[in-house]
């Protein structure tokens, strides 16, 4: 097995990981108060135990005002800092590396939280959410596990919400949130990370403004495919100007629908364009250390509106950039393997088996299988689903 390019060590940015298995970011709701606890750093100190390993981290915050859902980390304040600090140091003496993924919801996020805290619920243009926010599926998934569990005390599953009309940001707002992503990079990289992966995918905010169906201005952030890419390509350069581009990767998932009001529509020209940009930027001594790509796929978990266009086909994203590349969504062991063995660059994304298996790398180097996930505990606080996963017994002592 040793001899696959899956298990080959490969330069990304500044950092040369030993294997292509990425931990892929997964939202956990463990970081109460927005700060991420012992437990979290235990968390990523398991997934880190096969050396070189590189783990991405939940989307986190990068602004309060940004935010909008409970118990999920933020990197905006000292507390956080510090206690990504704890997380960093951890994965590191795993001799592993460490991006920090930076987030910002949007009009995907809780108005009532929001409000709650007393900032504005945002978006490109004052056009409803179409789908439904994490804290709705949160609340679905308990109510499920609860009947499935309880079959003679069934509660009624939570009806959808009627999403609220978000403000359409100002220029100055958009300069603002801009000008947050560069302070969370800044303090990523203070916290110990190796470097950050700017979240431009799965609906929230970045990607809001790519998409005809949520950005209809008419200034200079909207009405054309150079235009709507503004924001992402603002935010990317900003973000290489304060850390470097090797320490700076992006997040895309062309091919989401569910948060598009036109499903037909095609994003070919306007993912085309932002890959272009990013590859020019590349030869021009600026190349992010990574493109992280989501795959098409049919399935993303409780989100009734979560479906990805399965018609879709990332091969003609992949011939624009000529630089690392990691690709999520569904990759098993051979495919894995079969994917990093037809193309050098690629790094694979993994993440519910990251969940389950906390030394997954050493087990797949074996050809073996993974710990069965349980989906009702992704979301769960506690260390229930969370740190109490075993690894395999003849791995224990090596991890």
């Amino acid at each position: 097995m040793s001899s696959r390019n899956l298990f080959k060590p490969i330069t990304v940015g500044k950092i040369v990981p030993q294997h292509r298995l990425v931990m892929a970011p997964l939202t956990r709701f463990r970081s109460p108060n927005h700060v991420p606890t012992d437990l979290v750093a235990q968390y990523y100190k398991q997934r880190a135990s096969a050396p070189g390993t590189l783990i991405i981290s939940e989307a986190t915050f990068i602004t309060e005002a940004a935010g909008g859902y409970e118990n999920v980390p933020g990197i905006y304040n000292p507390a956080q800092i510090a206690a990504w600090g704890k997380v960093a140091a951890s994965i590191h003496e795993q001799n592993s590396f460490f991006f920090i993924q930076l987030w910002s919801l949007g009009r995907a996020a809780d108005k009532n939280y929001l409000d709650r805290l007393g900032h504005k619920y945002v978006a490109p243009s004052a056009i409803p959410n179409p789908g439904v926010n994490v804290k709705y599926v949160q609340k679905k998934q308990e109510v499920e596990d609860w009947n499935k569990q309880h079959p003679e005390d069934l509660k009624p599953v939570p009806e959808e919400p009627v999403n609220p009309v978000p403000h359409a940001l100002t220029e100055e707002e958009i300069l603002a949130y801009i000008d947050a992503f560069v302070q969370a990079a800044k303090n990523a990289v203070a916290a110990g990370a190796d470097g950050v992966e700017i979240h431009n995918a799965n609906g929230y905010l970045l990607e809001q403004f790519l998409s005809e169906s949520s950005n209809q201005r008419t200034d200079k952030w909207g009405g054309s495919v150079e235009n709507r890419a503004r924001f992402t390509l603002a935010v990317v350069d900003a973000v290489v100007a304060a850390i470097g581009a090797e320490r700076t990767g992006i997040r895309l998932s062309p091919w989401r629908s569910y948060a598009q009001a036109d499903e037909s529509s095609s994003p070919l020209e306007q993912w085309s364009y932002v890959f272009n940009e990013l590859e020019r930027r590349g030869r021009e001594g600026k190349r992010l250390a990574y493109i992280h790509l989501v795959e098409p796929r049919a399935d993303l978990g409780s989100n009734p509106h979560a479906i990805y266009n399965k018609s879709g086909d990332n091969a003609a994203f992949v011939k624009l950039w000529s630089g690392s590349l990691i690709r999520a969504g569904g990759y098993k062991l051979e495919s894995a393997l079969a994917a990093t063995d037809a193309d050098a660059r690629l790094l694979i994304g993994v993440g519910r088996y990251f969940i389950s298996t906390p030394d997954l790398v050493a087990r797949w180097r074996l050809g073996r299988e993974p710990n069965p996930y349980n989906r009702s505990t992704f979301y769960s606080p506690g260390a229930k689903g969370y740190t109490d996963y075993p690894f395999a017994e003849e791995l224990q002592v090596a991890a």
